[in-house]
């Protein structure tokens, strides 16, 4: 073993002892909530992941299926339980074609990976998840990241464009650490009149937003690819691409990560198929949530700023901390600094309340967030819990700093 004297295992040991001080230490190991815990930190936004229904219909279809798919899609490891799933989900989101993947990560790299080459041009929204920016730096193709939801931006982008290529703009339905939505509309007319392709990762806005929970096309614009997640929402794990025949059948031919993956145990497929129609049959947990959204913003009316927007870079103009008004589940509570954050974070936990505490390099700098995330399950005993819990923390003065 040459742990000690390698050169990589010194610059791991440096980095690593950085990020400790900086106060950025990530840890895994057991993170579950204990159920005497309330938790607002996951992203079971319908409440469907514990749904007794479910369960029961996952035991049947482990029964029916077994536990794994054995191989690719492409050789034997594609099912009747797979393709029913695909059907389903072009039924409800009004596509042709679908694409399965194991994770929303894996589907946003096969997607930029495969269809981009050396000449041409990406357009991403500087919010984009992480997977989506690694995707865009990582393939043959120019990126060009253009300001959050700033379309006269993107549009100078497009138009300092010196030569004609191929252009592929992404961006967000609802943005995972702002809960804030798209500008699909005009993002539409921009691929339109430019010539460009558009596609729209939809993570967190599929099963919340629209009447049946269809996500962000609910608003009215249908990107040329859609992608959409079953772990958050759906409250069960995977992800598909959806669009034309052309699009779907070029990434079944020629995407790395689907076609030299193990296919998604047909289980799954099947039971992932059982929560879309519980999502979209059941709107009173879309209600929930507005209620739950509405109680919320209420209860903390006195004690904090609201707003639909947080500028990063007015600094200490802005006072703290802010609780962001956002149409989806997600309600970013802006803390700013970082030990602010963590003494809020410790009251939280004192109180059994689990919070996501984010910090940056995931968010900017001078924006460290509790990231509160409602679910359809929570009572409203447990927003009123959350209330009392923030109140008397967030009334001190030190969690109102901002470092310059």
């Amino acid at each position: 073993m040459t742990d000690t004297t390698s050169a990589l295992i010194r610059r791991y040991q440096d980095e690593l002892a950085a990020r400790q001080q900086q106060g950025l230490w990530r840890q895994s190991g057991d993170n579950a909530v204990a159920e005497s815990w309330r938790n607002f930190a996951g992203n079971d936004y319908l409440g469907l992941a514990q749904d007794p229904r479910l369960v029961k219909r996952a035991q049947q279809h482990l029964e029916r299926w077994g536990v794994g798919a054995t191989a690719s899609p492409v050789v034997s490891g594609f099912t009747a339980a797979h393709q029913s799933l695909c059907d389903q989900l072009c039924d409800w989101l009004g596509y042709s074609q679908a694409l399965l993947f194991n994770s929303g990560f894996a589907a946003n790299q096969a997607l930029l990976f495969t269809l981009l080459g050396k000449d041409d041009v990406l357009f991403q929204d500087k919010l984009n998840h992480a997977s989506l920016i690694e995707a865009g730096v990582l393939s043959p193709a120019t990126q060009r990241r253009f300001r959050h939801n700033d379309m006269a931006h993107l549009c100078q982008l497009l138009a300092k464009q010196t030569h004609p290529s191929a252009s592929l703009i992404v961006s967000e339905g609802v943005f995972s650490m702002d809960g804030d939505i798209s500008l699909t509309e005009r993002l539409a007319a921009i691929a339109n009149q430019s010539g460009t392709l558009w596609a729209l990762d939809d993570a967190h806005g599929i099963g919340v937003l629209g009447q049946e929970g269809e996500g962000s096309i609910s608003r009215g614009a249908r990107p040329d690819i859609l992608i959409v997640t079953f772990g958050k929402a759906l409250g069960v794990a995977g992800a598909a691409v959806l669009a034309s025949p052309t699009i779907i059948d070029y990434l079944r031919q020629f995407a790395r990560h689907y076609v030299y993956s193990t296919a998604m145990p047909p289980a799954q497929a099947a039971l992932i198929e059982d929560a879309i129609k519980l999502a979209r049959t059941e709107n009173w947990r879309r209600e929930t949530l507005s209620a739950h959204a509405e109680q919320l913003a209420q209860g903390l009316h006195d004690w904090l700023e609201t707003t639909s927007a947080f500028e990063p870079h007015a600094g200490n103009r802005q006072p703290l901390p802010q609780l962001l008004a956002t149409p989806s589940p997600i309600k970013p509570l802006i803390i700013g600094d970082l030990a602010a954050l963590q003494q809020v974070n410790h009251a939280l936990m004192k109180a059994h309340i689990r919070v996501g505490a984010i910090r940056p390099p995931t968010v900017p700098a001078n924006t460290a967030r509790l990231r509160i995330s409602l679910s359809a399950q929570h009572q409203k005993t447990d927003i009123t819990a959350l209330i009392e819990a923030l109140k008397p923390v967030l009334a001190c003065d030190k969690a109102c700093e901002v470092t310059p």
